[in-house]
């Protein structure tokens, strides 16, 4: 007999990794302890079969259950609006950094797609909800990072005002993304921008961490942090 979704959830869950997750998590009690790698075989499974039936029915009773429905989502082939009528539906179970930005990694469809999809997330990015802006700011991370689209980003960027950590907290890492893929126009935005002082300075430390910068730009970076 086929085992029930939870059931092979339940059978796949790691007490050591439940505890390792928790303490990234914290507040979540709610955690299996399912790897993301046996998570993503599973979605991949799932994708070729009647995902259909699959998500009309999927529970929402755990972590790892929500997670494998934005895995499959972004799994799916075909024609892109479909796709976005079911990312639209998922967006409001996002409740975390982890499943936010598994999600996003995963919508792939939207290098094939990206005009439509940069549409897509103007409300996102425009929102006054945590998890749907940090939504918008991590498919820009995974998307977007470009010529064509930073000036547009950065105009986003010092629009949000929201107070929540986790959304300045993508800021700031989208922030250090731009600069290290695009280095002279991030730093002109550096220069005159409407940041907050955490999300800037937590940007400029995020530049100083990455192994793609040199040391005599990290001190330059350094030297700019508001007091």
């Amino acid at each position: 007999m086929d085992l029930t979704i939870r059931e092979q959830l339940n059978h796949l869950a790691d007490e050591k990794y439940r505890v390792f997750s928790s303490s990234l998590l914290p507040g979540r009690e709610n955690i299996l302890g399912v790897r993301l790698p046996l998570l993503q075989k599973m979605a991949s499974d799932i994708a070729k079969g009647d995902w259909q039936g699959y998500l009309a029915k999927a529970e929402d009773n755990t972590f790892e259950e929500v997670m494998l429905q934005g895995l499959v989502i972004g799994k799916l082939k075909g024609n892109i609006e479909e796709i976005l009528v079911l990312v639209e539906q998922f967006i409001p179970k996002i409740d975390c950094w982890s499943i936010c930005d598994s999600f996003c990694s995963g919508l792939k469809i939207t290098r094939s797609h990206k005009e439509r999809v940069w549409e897509f997330i103007q409300p996102y990015l425009e929102s006054n909800k945590e998890y749907e802006v940090r939504f918008g700011v991590v498919m820009l991370i995974n998307y977007f990072i470009s010529s064509e689209y930073a000036p547009f980003a950065f105009q986003h960027f010092d629009r949000i005002k929201l107070d929540e950590y986790y959304v300045k907290m993508a800021v700031a890492w989208a922030i250090s993304i731009y600069y290290i893929q695009l280095p002279e126009i991030t730093m002109e935005y550096l220069k005159n921008n409407d940041l907050d002082d955490f999300t800037y300075n937590k940007a400029l430390q995020k530049i100083t961490e990455s192994r793609q910068i040199d040391q005599h730009t990290k001190q330059i970076i350094k030297e700019m942090k508001r007091k």
